[in-house]
């Protein structure tokens, strides 16, 4: 490297002058090397070298040192947001999540909530969430990343920022001011705190990575680790997380009565299959509705399809590019009329995969189409499957079970052996009557007065006028009833 030393002090000196984007990188350096004087010197001895005498070179000419500047955080004024990425066993699947987290400046008191995706209605959800927790609005500003939900465009390298419409309707909701960092690695410094809180909170609590059923149940433990951080000093600092945040809280604004509906709403129309296309993935809706436009409302974490005002499909909301999900039972009414196509249908495959299909339902479809005949045998499944609309799962395969051991394959008879069941174990034999009807509200029995005592009692004008008279209606008993007018 030694004889290539005042060379590469002068490409370096002339990267001051450069445009930014067209400055030497090690690599290229290391290949000019070679491609100019034929020398192949190893990418970690250029690496060390070129680091150092940046550095001396900047100190040389005069270019500023770049300082951090303590910053002072008001009672209640500021807080910073940010997302980061964890990976998550969820239902036995390893998929990636996201970690919104929104810390307070002052007490270093930060809500955590862990969704499928970073989007808008994620954004939105973890702002309402956290605001709601802490029970109050930060007076100062919100430090923000340039993210999508929030920023269109980065106006020409400034603080100014073109938000995102439904955005600026949000913060002006809750009524607090967003302040946008820079972009890139200098931007990270203006809002460290949050940077290192996530980065934190994904070591110390999700790590080793969480195994769970459902997001709700990873949210819940989410609370409990938050709660144990309040706990916790930071640095230096003589109170814990929750005493500084005792003395903030009286200093945040109040929440408004009501909250901002994160959802948003869509129609698209049901295709052939009994399909809704919404952001790239597919749902199933009951093929009833097929050519028909619904309306979707879709969250951070689920997607639900009305007709009208009436619910007739929920599904968790997809990640994936392309992705479907589809319910079996959305598709039973067609399978009647073409039950060969149910051996092979996706649906099914994944009825299986998330154990709503049990070896129960196998062994029952087995013995039936041996019995019946595979169209006759499939039709008797379906017709079986028709009965989870009304009554439990577990009733309905404990029904199936008796049904096997009877011989029988007839759907009334699993109807009646799941109703004995549910009574067996003390619940309600269909779904709906664990519905609680209202009791109608008892109006206070109040006596009626007749007018001739309220006239009486009020001191109320006698009333003068004629009694009716109805000679003139009777002509209208002659008329028939054609001649009626």
């Amino acid at each position: 490297m030694e004889p290539y030393k005042k060379t590469v002090d002068s490409w370096l000196r002339a990267d001051l002058e450069a445009p930014r984007k067209q400055r030497h990188t090690v690599r290229r350096i290391v290949a000019r090397i070679e491609e100019e004087f034929g020398e192949a010197i190893p990418y970690p001895t250029v690496r060390d070298f070129v680091a150092a005498r940046r550095k001396e070179i900047a100190a040389a000419v005069g270019a500023p040192v770049e300082a951090f500047i303590t910053r002072h955080n008001a009672l209640g004024a500021d807080a910073e947001v940010d997302f980061g990425e964890v990976w998550v066993d969820l239902a036995g699947q390893r998929v990636k999540c996201y970690l919104f987290a929104f810390r307070l400046a002052y007490s270093g008191r930060a809500v955590h909530r862990i969704s499928r995706s970073c989007g808008q209605q994620a954004f939105f959800e973890g702002h309402v969430h956290a605001l709601h927790t802490l029970g109050g609005v930060p007076a100062g500003q919100v430090r923000f990343d340039n993210l999508t939900p929030a920023v269109k465009r980065v106006v020409f390298q400034s603080r100014s920022r073109e938000e995102n419409p439904r955005w600026t309707a949000f913060h002006e909701f809750y009524g607090f001011t967003p302040f946008y960092c820079e972009p890139g690695l200098r931007g990270a410094h203006e809002k460290g705190g949050v940077e290192g809180q996530v980065g934190y909170f994904r070591r110390n609590y999700l790590t080793p990575v969480p195994q769970v059923d459902s997001l709700e149940d990873l949210n819940t433990a989410v609370a409990r680790f938050e709660a144990k951080e309040d706990e916790r000093r930071i640095g230096a600092r003589i109170r814990t997380i929750g005493q500084d945040f005792a003395r903030e809280a009286p200093h945040l604004l109040p929440l408004p009565d009501d909250r901002f509906t994160t959802g948003i709403t869509l129609t698209p129309r049901v295709d052939r299959y009994g399909m809704v296309t919404v952001k790239m993935c597919r749902y199933s809706v009951p093929v009833r509705f097929i050519d028909r436009k619904v309306t979707v409302t879709l969250t951070s974490d689920e997607l639900t399809v009305y007709d009208g005002r009436s619910e007739i499909a929920r599904h968790r909301r997809l990640a994936g590019r392309g992705a479907e999900h589809l319910v079996l039972d959305h598709y039973l009414e067609a399978l009647l009329l073409k039950p060969g196509a149910l051996e092979r249908a996706e649906a099914l495959q994944q009825a299986r995969a998330e154990g709503t299909f049990t070896g129960v339902h196998e062994a029952f479809w087995a013995a039936a189409k041996k019995a019946l005949g595979e169209v006759d045998g499939t039709r008797a499944l379906v017709k079986v499957l028709l009965l989870h609309r009304h009554q439990r799962h577990a009733d309905v395969v404990a029904g199936i079970r008796a049904a096997l051991a009877a011989g029988t394959f007839h759907e009334d008879v699993i109807a009646l052996e799941a109703r004995k069941a549910a009574q067996a174990a003390g619940r309600a034999p269909t779904v709906t009557a664990d519905v609680t009807v209202p009791q109608p509200v008892a109006l206070p029995e109040t006596p009626v007065t007749p007018l001739t005592a309220r006239r009486l009692a009020h001191a109320l004008p006698a009333d003068r006028r004629p009694p009716p008279r109805l000679e003139q209606w009777d002509e209208l008993l002659h008329l028939r009833r054609k001649e009626s007018p």
